[in-house]
This record gives structure tokens, C-alpha cells and sequence, in this order.
């Protein structure tokens, strides 16, 4: 089988082609950050509008490459959400579009459940069952996960995700966007012994997040100082001790409590160096298999939503579900799309 992913769930266009024996065949990626780091954040209609703009030619040139033999393309996987409405309507409008104008089924794809799987794509992906943190921009989750598409939240954001606060970080401290590099980049240079952040939500028990209040004593911290060069790497070192440090915290319990021996960290934030390195001394201390995607399946792709549209069509059983004229049964005219969606309700 045969998958056309398409990805517009918030500021990054993603085309790709998976294939079931062959693995991912192509994937191209558009990056939006030049159009939004004026503005230290996405801005929700100018993405939508440059996905419009670049997402049919982007598909375009994969499914016209003699390379990719895209005339064998059996479904069309597209981010029905979690995201930006505007930008996930885009792509879900399109992907129905083509699904119809190909006779084959179109399916919606939960954004979150493309991190949870993108570490399929490697070489060695984990086994069923594993713990999974799952740190992007709009979110951060723990969940238990005992097969594919069997979900338990055990804990999530109650206000900003982890990216979010990073980026919003960067933009205080007057660097650039996306703000999880540039945090990172400005803390190599800081001083560990200048300033203590603190880990928010460490000192109850539970297992959800808060970087809101994390965001705010940065922003108290800045406004107290003059912000030289050496501060401001000082404070982006004390932010991300503060957030790699909770969220060490955080799997410690989570691995405690569900007492997985393996734990995938999917998502932007875990191409966070800082973060790998933590997580792995944890993972070695708990004898725990630690697996991430490769640093480019950490952001928004359209490689993992080819591949989880590929896992809902067939253990659905909807690729083989047809009508008596021949058409897939799930391609009606009608498609929505789900700015929130937990992933307990897939």
C-alpha cells in the first residue's frame, strides 16, 4: 500500500509518499519561519495562506517524479488536527480533493498520533508497549500507549506547552524564531550559578505540565536586568535547565508509574540536545530504551502522517471497504477538521 501524507496542521507544509514495503519513498518539507519570525510567532492567517500557496505545487512535484510511482497511490492521509483551523483546512480540502479525483480513500490524521508513530519510520522503532513524551509548540503529553491506537493521557499541558514557552521566551529576550535553537543556542555560553528558574508543577504530585508561570519569572528576571549578551545566555541557560529538568521529572514518574522499560520522545522540542542528553542519562539509570525520530521527523512532516494514515487504513480496514460503483467507501464529499482533539478520542 501506497500513502500520500499531506501536514498543514500549523506553520510547516509536508508532502510525503510511504510505502508499505518499501518504507518512506519521498518527503518534501516548506518551512514558513522566514514569513513569521518578524513576528516572534505564527501568525495563523499568513500561514494559511502560504500553505495555499505552496502545498498543491509541493505535492505536484512528488506525485509527477517518475521516481516516486505515485500513480500507485492507494490513499491520501491529511492532519484533520489537532492545529491552526484555517491551516488544517487547507490540507483537508486539498487531500479530499485529490482522494476524490483519484478513486481512492481519504482519510484525516490525527496530528499527535503522527509524532507518537514517527518513530516507526527508523530502523529500530520501538516495540509495543512505551511511555511517549510528546513535546511540541501546541502541546505536551505523556502517554502511556499499549498498542498502536491505544492511548491513555496521563498527563498534558494546562497552559503553554513546552515549545510555546520557548518561542515566547526568545521573543522576550529579543532572539530569534523558532525560540527552542535560538534558547539553545544563546545558552551554551551562559553561567549555571547565575540564576535558578524554578520546575514548575515538581512539588505536587501529578503528572501534568504549566510553563506559564516559568515564562512569567523569566520575564521578571529580564526586566530586573540589563540584557547584555552574557544575561541573556544566562537566562535562555536557566530556562532550558528549568524545562529539561521538569520534564526529566515528569518521565521519571510517568516510567515509575507504568512501569514501561521503553520511552519514545517525539515532537519539535525533542531535537533539544540538552534534552536528549537528560533523557538518556535517566533512561540508562531506569535500564529504559529510550527512541526518538530522526532530528528532521521531530518538527512537523508529512512523512508521519503518511505513515499514520497508512496504520488507520489498514487496521480500520478501511482501504478495503468499497461501494458497489467502486469508489472507497470513506470518500464522501464531506470533511471537518478538529483545532482540539484529545487523542483518547480517535
Amino acid at each position: 500500500m501506497r500513502i500520500l501524507g499531506i501536514e498543514t496542521s500549523c506553520d510547516d507544509t509536508g508532502a510525503a509518499i510511504y510505502d508499505s514495503h518499501q518504507g518512506l519513498i519521498v518527503h518534501q518539507l516548506a518551512s514558513q519561519v522566514d514569513l513569521h519570525q518578524q513576528y516572534g510567532g505564527v501568525v495563523p492567517e499568513l500561514a494559511a495562506r502560504d500553505h495555499i500557496r505552496v502545498l498543491l505545487p509541493l505535492i505536484d512535484s512528488l506525485v509527477r517524479d517518475p521516481l516516486n510511482d505515485a500513480k500507485k497511490l492507494d490513499a491520501v492521509a491529511y492532519t484533520a488536527g489537532p492545529g491552526l483551523v484555517g491551516a488544517l483546512l487547507v490540507g483537508a480540502s486539498l487531500g479530499k480533493s485529490l482522494a476524490q479525483s483519484w478513486g481512492v480513500p481519504a482519510i484525516g490524521v490525527h496530528h499527535m498520533e503522527g509524532h507518537l508513530l514517527s518513530p516507526m519510520l527508523e530502523d529500530n522503532p520501538p516495540e509495543f508497549p512505551f511511555l511517549a513524551l510528546l513535546v511540541s509548540g501546541g502541546h505536551t503529553l505523556l502517554v502511556d500507549v499499549e498498542a498502536a491506537g491505544h492511548y491513555k493521557i496521563l498527563g498534558q499541558s494546562v497552559d503553554d506547552a513546552a515549545g510555546e514557552a520557548f518561542d515566547k521566551t526568545a521573543k522576550l529576550l529579543g532572539l530569534d524564531y523558532p525560540g527552542g535553537p535560538a534558547i539553545a543556542k544563546a545558552a551554551i555560553n551562559g553561567d549555571a550559578n547565575r540564576f535558578t528558574f524554578p520546575r514548575p508543577m515538581t512539588n505536587r504530585p501529578g503528572l501534568d505540565f504549566s510553563f506559564s508561570g516559568l515564562k512569567t519569572h523569566t520575564l521578571i528576571t529580564a526586566q530586573k536586568h540589563q540584557l547584555d549578551e552574557q544575561t541573556i545566555a544566562d537566562i535562555a541557560l536557566a530556562f532550558e535547565l528549568a524545562v529539561v529538568d521538569t520534564l526529566k521529572i515528569k518521565c521519571s514518574r510517568a516510567l515509575s508509574q507504568t512501569m514501561r522499560k521503553r520511552l519514545v520522545v517525539a515532537g519539535g522540542v525533542g531535537a533539544n540536545q540538552r534534552l536528549r542528553a537528560t533523557l538518556q542519562k535517566l533512561a540508562d539509570q531506569n535500564n529504559v530504551r529510550l527512541f526518538y525520530p530522526r532530528a528532521e521527523f521531530c518538527t512537523d512532516n508529512g512523512a508521519m502522517i503518511a505513515y499514520a494514515g497508512y496504520f488507520r487504513l489498514t487496521t480500520e480496514g478501511l482501504a478495503n471497504r468499497r461501494l458497489a460503483t467502486g469508489k472507497p467507501a470513506v470518500n464522501d464529499y464531506a470533511f471537518d477538521v478538529h483545532p482540539r482533539w484529545s487523542l483518547e478520542d480517535i
